[in-house]
């Protein structure tokens, strides 16, 4: 039984490292012209972003209806690979189980019969001597140091990875993603904002959890659909996902603070000279750091205590359209006092570039 978790838990785990989860077409549109409307444009693929789908930075590609990137496989958690990465999450918690109770029984029936650790042979069970005087395999401080530390791997790791089953089946049951969760929550927090009176319905909720888990795990193994076009429940839009994506931009753009940088920064991820604070508090995510030159203009859109994320205003001619976006020391910038026609003049600068 081992030998079968060892290789059902492998299987899994190398189907979804090299499958992958499938990438959105380079230069792709959809059928209709006017539905260009509705999605947004990826500059790096130049190509629309598909529905559920998402740019990955690592895979520097858009991801067909991305979960997250997960550096254990070294790559994207999507659309083709969800079944195989969610049972390898499922079956290694199985086989760690099932080693845990070898290593129990071991240890306990090892004990059991006499206590030897190399320097003395304590009997606890004056019967043992009527059964087998030995075990087969001697049982010394090395072996239950080996078998304690290998009780304790097992035991991690079925709490760590059977928690990340967890998550994904709670996901796969409302037939979303983590990053799908993520938006409806901000659409739930704009719309309160606002008070526009709307209501958000998750386009890709068929109501039932057995047809959204039958979109993922299929007796074939392949997934249904062809990862551009998506089943969506009565009353809702096509494209009301990414319409949703579209009114969080705009609302971002909006809400988006300019900063000026007064601090140069070389972008590192633990900046020793920023502070002691800036230093241990440091952003735990794989969002990359932008470096700063004193002088530049920042959009900031979100921020932590000692830590701030935003988008450096790049002169588009010279930069070639690049966006530069990432964390930054709080105490690199500051925030722009620009009265009224000095934002008119910084807005029409904008629009001419």
């Amino acid at each position: 039984m081992l030998l079968n978790w060892t290789v059902m838990i492998l299987y899994n785990y190398f189907s979804a490292m090299f499958v992958g989860p499938g990438y959105v077409p380079l230069g792709w549109t959809p059928e209709k012209s006017q539905d260009c409307m509705y999605l947004q444009y990826c500059k790096v693929c130049q190509s629309y972003k598909a529905p559920r789908s998402h740019h990955c930075r690592k895979c520097n590609r858009c991801v067909m209806k991305m979960d997250h990137h997960c550096p254990w496989i070294n790559n994207c958690c999507g659309y083709q690979n969800h079944a195989s990465f969610t049972l390898f999450l499922l079956l290694a918690p199985l086989g760690c189980i099932h080693a845990s109770f070898i290593f129990v029984m071991t240890m306990y029936t090892q004990l059991y019969n006499r206590i030897s650790f190399g320097w003395s042979s304590v009997k606890i069970d004056m019967s043992a001597a009527k059964r087998d005087p030995r075990p087969i395999i001697p049982f010394g401080l090395s072996a239950f140091a080996a078998s304690l530390f290998a009780l304790g791997l097992a035991l991690g790791t079925t709490i760590a990875v059977g928690m990340l089953f967890i998550i994904q089946m709670k996901v796969i049951l409302t037939n979303k993603t983590s990053i799908e969760s993520w938006i409806e929550e901000k659409a739930k927090d704009r719309i309160q904002h606002y008070q526009t009176g709307e209501t958000f319905i998750f386009p890709y909720d068929m109501g039932s959890k057995w047809k959204n888990f039958r979109q993922v795990f299929t007796w074939s193994g392949i997934p249904e659909g062809d990862g551009l076009d998506w089943p969506v429940r009565d009353g809702c839009h096509q494209y009301s996902l990414t319409i949703e994506q579209l009114k969080q931009k705009a609302d971002k753009r909006v809400r988006s603070v300019r900063y000026r940088a007064v601090e140069d920064y070389s972008g590192v991820c633990c900046p020793v000279t920023k502070g002691v604070k800036t230093f241990f508090t440091t952003p735990c995510t794989e969002e990359p750091r932008i470096a700063l030159r004193k002088g530049d203009l920042i959009l900031a859109t979100r921020g932590l205590n000692y830590w701030m994320y935003g988008e450096k205003i790049l002169d588009s001619a010279a930069d070639g359209g690049v966006r530069e976006r990432g964390w930054f020391p709080r105490k690199c910038v500051e925030k722009c006092q620009y009265d009224s026609e000095t934002d008119q003049l910084v807005d029409g600068e904008k629009k001419n570039r």
